[in-house]
């Protein structure tokens, strides 16, 4: 088992990484592992791309309070813009948790996750959103992830799972979010109450968390909600 100090989990030390040449970061054995995916999706036809991988605290934190400030758009799940400025502090908390970790929490800080599409698929004008319609059947990413579907059923995607493919009440579902399991199932038990209360308590001289205090009201149910994901998202034989 992979494992990361406590500042590595939550996106503060980013010494575990190594750079793609296309520019997005990963653990070395991460990178190693998606390669071959890579390989294999162009044999089947797909031009499989990372719209994201490694993400910092400090970015995360930047996606997190501009939406609790209502600088950045928060949707519902039929993709609407969501009226942040009639919800209580506690409803833009939970309508935010639905498509954004709170930083820290991120499954991105660890080289282990990341957002992939079909570049092969994807019209020269058109601005890639990650959305539940493009990977819906007859989505133009439809048949990349009927591919991956078929290769994780088969044990054949190189250790990558979906962690969220299923709705539970919590995160939506994402089927563009990979994770490599033979890492990131230990990093889910590394991360805990104290790394995050640690990091967001401990930002000297960065900008304050917001809805800190609204977190902090409901902490546990949150993490069961929104930060732990399904035992069963990967084979069990990955799972420490």
């Amino acid at each position: 088992m992979a494992v990361l100090n406590p500042q590595q989990l939550t996106g503060q030390d980013e010494d575990h990484l190594v750079t793609l040449p296309c520019g997005n970061r990963l653990q070395q054995e991460v990178a190693l592992a998606f390669a071959a995916l890579q390989a294999d999706a162009r044999a089947a036809g797909f031009e499989l791309a990372i719209a994201s991988s490694y993400r910092s605290f400090a970015r995360q934190l930047a996606i997190w309070n501009g939406k609790a400030r209502g600088e950045r758009m928060v949707h519902d799940d039929g993709g609407q813009a969501v009226a942040m400025s009639s919800l209580s502090p506690q409803q833009r908390l939970h309508a935010i948790l639905r498509f954004s970790a709170i930083p820290g929490s991120s499954r991105h800080h660890w080289g282990t996750d990341l957002d992939v599409f079909d570049a092969a698929a994807l019209p020269a004008d058109y601005q890639l959103q990650l959305s539940p319609q493009e990977v819906a059947p007859g989505g133009m990413f439809d048949g990349l992830h009927r591919w991956l579907d078929q290769r994780m059923k088969a044990g054949e995607s190189h250790g990558f799972f979906r962690p969220y493919a299923h709705d539970r009440g919590g995160v939506a579902p994402e089927r563009w979010h990979l994770s490599y399991a033979p890492m990131a199932a230990g990093c889910e038990l590394q991360l805990n109450r104290e790394c995050l209360l640690a990091c967001w308590d401990g930002s000297d001289g960065e900008e304050a968390l917001m809805l800190r205090e609204e977190i902090g009201a409901e902490l546990p149910a949150i993490l069961a909600r929104y930060v732990q994901v399904e035992a069963g998202w990967c084979p069990a034989h990955y799972r420490p």
